[in-house]
């Protein structure tokens, strides 16, 4: 029998996203769209997809990379799947509830407040104390990228769903992932990138023409995408393959996690709100057609979802 290759075992182990339509939720936002969420993911997160990938294809025992939270624990649990170690390195804000659960998958957590040191600093020093390490990146990462493919395909075929695609975006990982697997079927229905207006590297270097990075953390909302910014192995993909990025208020991002919790019934981070949110920012640009927006994650503190439930 021939041996199980690793784009099979991915496979295998990655839950189909949900795809979900309401006519209620049409209603409110004022166009038509559906749902692909990534909740119900392993992990809670579209982050499984990426991190099982990078960690079986990554020869070291043992791996270190820096998350906000859902690639610490998508991580955490891939590592665990196939019997390695992980260091986190996460900002100490991070969402309470990922961070317990990247101990609770057995990986070992390093909180560095990022207003006094960057990740990428707590990085190298724990890649010095650990030399027998290797360093993965969240999102910039050819294996990163071909895990979140996965999802690219599974769009494609259901492509008979929509018109066009939005995808959240921080680094980069997911979009230029779901442009590669869609391409690689054959699918050329546009796809977009949210990101929140406070965080708007990604435009900004859309723009420009190369990448343009943020000074320092951007405090957004939704803390899955506080990036310096986008990838070089992602922009490379992102740059021709985007149709546009739209840029979000965060009044926006809230109102479309209420949304998909009062609707939807979903349970949703801010980060996962950023697609819907990009069609409430731009509703007419998207008239008469039907939008996959992509719901990256539920990874949320009952605090957080607390206050967006109840903020008006």
């Amino acid at each position: 029998m021939a041996a199980t290759s690793t784009a099979e075992r991915l496979r295998s182990l990655v839950r189909p996203t949900t795809f979900i339509q309401s006519d209620l939720l049409n209603e409110r936002v004022g166009a038509k769209v559906v749902l692909a969420s990534e909740t119900f993911q392993r992990t809670g997160s579209f982050k499984f997809r990426a991190a099982f990938n990078i960690a079986q294809n990554t020869p070291n025992n043992t791996l270190i990379a820096a998350s906000s939270g859902n690639f610490g624990q998508a991580l955490a649990y891939a590592c665990k799947l196939l019997g390695k170690k992980c260091y986190i390195v996460m900002p100490d804000n991070s969402a309470g509830v990922k961070i317990e659960a990247v101990r609770g998958y057995g990986g070992n957590v390093v909180l560095v407040e990022v207003a006094k040191k960057p990740r990428a600093q707590a990085v190298r020093e724990l890649s010095e104390q650990h030399p027998e390490a290797s360093v993965v990146s969240a999102f910039d990462d050819p294996h990163v990228i071909a895990g979140n493919a996965t999802l690219g395909e599974e769009l494609a075929a259901n492509a008979k769903l929509f018109d066009a695609v939005i995808v959240p975006v921080g680094g980069g990982g997911l979009l230029s992932g779901v442009i590669t697997g869609m391409s690689e079927k054959g699918c050329k229905k546009p796809i977009f990138g949210a990101e929140p207006l406070l965080a708007n590297d990604a435009a900004r270097s859309l723009k420009a023409g190369q990448i343009v990075r943020n000074e320092s953390e951007p405090q957004t909302i939704a803390d899955g995408v506080r990036t310096l910014g986008l990838g070089e192995h992602n922009w490379k993909i992102i740059k021709d393959g985007v149709a546009g990025i739209i840029e979000v208020p965060e009044e926006k991002i809230k109102h479309s996690a209420r949304l998909l919790f009062n609707v939807a019934n979903l349970k949703i981070e801010p980060t996962g709100a950023l697609s819907l949110a990009a069609v409430l920012t731009d509703p007419t640009k998207f008239k008469d057609q039907t939008v996959c927006c992509i719901v990256s994650g539920g990874n949320v503190d009952q605090s957080i979802l607390f206050d967006l439930l109840t903020e008006y």
